[in-house]
């Protein structure tokens, strides 16, 4: 009898699972996943403008063919190289046929079920899942691949403020930028990569008011320069002389071919710092990596800089005490003591530490005692190899996660190239055997503007 994997959620994460899993062993696979196979939050509500942060050349599903990603974008038409940055929309589309594809080439072996998954259970038999349906599906091991923890809410906003209208908890959530006012003055509170999508969401919008950018440092995602190769060093394994030495090597030119060469390693070099070095880092250093790690395409760059230039973008280090609502306004006081109101505040603060900010599985799960929280709290905790722990630290045999639920235990955990390892490794740890490389999967590209529509 052929074994089954369930794969909970369908974004990046799980439709690279669902390849491999389909590719290297002879499971039948339940992809669980209520929206567009594929789309997940980063690719299904993105708007034309919104690029990935990553050349196209590092974004192949495949992991035998690095050219996968390209070929497909040149096979609809689209003029793209490995060094393009093109629309996230066309990734999540990329990501639909590459399933839809796999569906073809493995007839009968891919189900799937569009209901999120309410609660989970392992036996000796397996795991049983409760969908919000109701349905019951039984598998032999699941695999979360649910993404990143939600942003949570900031302790600053009050009750009030969370159902005041001008309150933005999920700037991803269809339309949620519909009741920002024209003129109105926005806080954005966050200054990552998803500040920068809604700053451009309102742009393209026709918002012609002040916006403001907060975070604890007040760092924008650097730019992406030329293609250039990394540079790879014999790296210190302790903190602070590994620190100095980038230091040095990022002081003799570009440090961006630097900071590439280094992303190889660091989950290595992590692994081996001990717990105060790793808080020492998440404390003083994270930032300053993940503005130079996960940079934005040049277009995006300029953009963003003539709107600083033209005063309706300020960049600014500062953390709001308190948000609550003032009339048809919310009112911000900030740690400073200053007070100033705003037609909109939008929480862009991106995956945040656990329990806090976990969604609903995520908080049944942790209160089943299926799953804790990993170090740091970050992720959940899982072995080297994925497999999750429960609370009392048993690893499961039946519970497996990939992507960046791993942060904790990893830290290079949430773009492609890194997943699409993991999720190689566990098809090949779930076979029994190393695979061997076969024809690369071409997708169809039929149906997702179907469904889409």
């Amino acid at each position: 009898m052929r074994r089954t994997t369930a794969v909970i959620g369908g974004g990046c994460s799980g439709a690279l699972v669902v390849l491999q899993v389909l590719r290297c062993t002879d499971d039948d696979v339940l992809l669980i996943e209520p929206g567009t196979p594929g789309a997940g939050v980063a690719y299904g509500a993105a708007k034309p403008w919104h690029l990935l942060n990553s050349r196209a050349g590092a974004m192949s599903a495949d992991p035998d063919d690095p050219g996968h990603f390209v070929t497909w974008l040149r096979g609809r038409g689209i003029a793209a190289d490995a060094d393009a940055f093109v629309s996230r929309r066309h990734f999540g589309r990329y990501l639909y046929a590459s399933l839809e594809a796999a569906a073809c080439a493995y007839p009968g072996r891919l189900r799937l079920f569009d209901s999120p998954v309410a609660r989970v259970s392992t036996g000796a038999d397996g795991c049983a899942l409760v969908l919000d349906d109701g349905r019951r599906l039984l598998a032999d091991r699941a695999v979360l691949a649910v993404g990143g923890s939600g942003g949570g809410t900031p302790a600053a906003v009050t009750g009030a403020a969370r159902t005041h209208p001008g309150y933005v908890a999920d700037p991803w959530v269809p339309r949620a930028l519909d009741a920002v006012g024209r003129g109105a003055p926005v806080l954005l509170l966050g200054t990552g990569l998803t500040a920068v999508d809604v700053v451009l969401s309102l742009a393209e919008a026709g918002h012609l008011g002040p916006v403001t950018a907060v975070s604890r440092h007040g760092l924008l995602p650097r730019a992406h320069g030329p293609a250039a190769p990394p540079v790879t060093l014999r790296y210190e394994t302790r903190l602070r002389p590994l620190v100095r030495q980038l230091r040095e090597a990022t002081g003799r030119g570009d440090w961006r071919p630097v900071v590439d060469g280094l992303r190889p390693h660091l989950d290595a070099l992590w692994s081996g710092f001990d717990a105060a070095e790793q808080d020492t880092f998440l404390r003083h250093l994270a930032r300053h990596w993940e503005v130079h790690r996960h940079r934005m395409a040049p277009v995006v760059a300029d953009k963003v800089d003539a709107l600083r230039a033209a005063g309706r973008l300020t960049v600014a280090a500062g953390r709001p005490t308190r948000v609550g609502p003032d009339g048809d306004t919310l009112a911000v006081t900030f740690e400073d003591g200053r007070r100033a109101d705003y037609g909109a505040v939008v929480v862009c603060t991106g995956s945040c530490r656990l329990p806090e900010a976990a969604g609903p599985l995520l908080t049944t799960l942790l209160a089943d005692g299926l799953v804790r929280p990993g170090p740091h709290g970050l992720g959940l905790d899982a072995d080297a190899a994925g497999r999750l722990r429960d609370t009392t630290g048993r690893t499961h045999d039946r519970l497996w996660t990939v992507g960046p639920l791993r942060r904790g235990g990893l830290w290079e955990t949430t773009a492609v190239p890194e997943i699409r390892a993991q999720a190689r490794a566990l098809a090949e740890r779930l076979a029994g055997t190393v695979a061997v490389a076969t024809e690369s999967i071409r997708p169809i590209g039929v149906g997702y503007d179907r469904l889409a529509a």
